[in-house]
């Protein structure tokens, strides 16, 4: 199964950026989308179509914010049957800015989440903080009946290795030590960075900010990943970045997993 992550920065506006060669070349079982942008009433007005995949949707409350979606190949593979979707981890206040949809497979849970955004004053990072914390949760008890693959934007660097200018971010939203500590409590508790755990000492980003041509300098961040169950993942065969992907600030990621 090919596996693969992506904060699109708006569905629309990805939809108008080469999104269905992406879709066709990289053909993947499942494409899980953050930030989509459009709210349930919007969503009534278009018409949306991915030929070959079946699309479920998590949208914010909020016009043109948050929100996710996951495209699943139609197919009678049996891994690829999708038995359970759920919506959000049964909090309010974050389920309603449509930041994580399950998933539930043969064989392992596919959890989809689009973690909040500290901002630039450090407004939210309580707030995610919290979220983190709920969301960990909601993670161990599904995985007593069964694994999890987990992807998404996480918006948090772990390591210096994971930005191109490390000394100059310290403190700053997506690189705080709360936020930090959070993401090695996360690995503590079992789950494995399926990229870095490939890729021990490779230098590769998945957000760049739009200003200061910071993409086309390469000066980016790694903040998508895709974490699973560590029982999982000697079945990983491939962990990547799709770095010359276009048509969002944020590239996808993707895993190749045979289950």
């Amino acid at each position: 199964m090919n596996l693969i992550s992506w904060n699109v920065n708006g569905i629309r506006a990805v939809l108008k950026k080469g999104f269905f060669d992406f879709l066709q070349k990289e053909k993947p079982d499942i494409l899980a989308l953050q930030e989509i942008k459009i709210c349930e009433k919007a969503r009534a007005k278009e018409k949306f179509a991915f030929d070959g995949y079946e699309i479920f949707w998590n949208s914010a409350e909020r016009p043109g914010y948050s929100g996710t979606a996951a495209l699943v190949v139609s197919s009678k593979v049996k891994s690829c049957k999708v038995h359970k979707v759920f919506s959000g981890i049964g909090i309010k206040k974050f389920d309603k800015e449509g930041r994580v949809q399950t998933l539930e497979f043969d064989k392992f849970y596919f959890v989809n989440a689009y973690f909040p955004n500290a901002n630039h004053e450090l407004s939210r990072l309580n707030f995610k903080l919290e979220f983190n914390n709920a969301l960990l949760k909601y993670l161990k008890k599904l995985e007593r009946k069964k694994p999890i693959i987990i992807c998404g934007d996480f918006n948090v660097a772990r390591e210096e290795i994971d930005l191109a200018r490390p000394k100059d971010n310290i403190g700053n939203p997506g690189f705080t030590d709360e936020e930090r500590e959070w993401a090695d409590k996360f690995i503590k508790a079992g789950f494995v960075d399926t990229f870095r755990q490939a890729h021990k000492d490779k230098i590769q980003y998945s957000w760049w900010s739009y200003r200061f041509g910071a993409r086309a300098r390469n000066v980016g961040w790694r903040i998508d990943y895709f974490f699973i169950s560590a029982k999982l993942f000697k079945y990983v065969k491939k962990a990547y970045i799709l770095d010359k992907i276009t048509g969002s600030d944020h590239c996808p990621v993707g895993i190749e997993i045979k289950i």
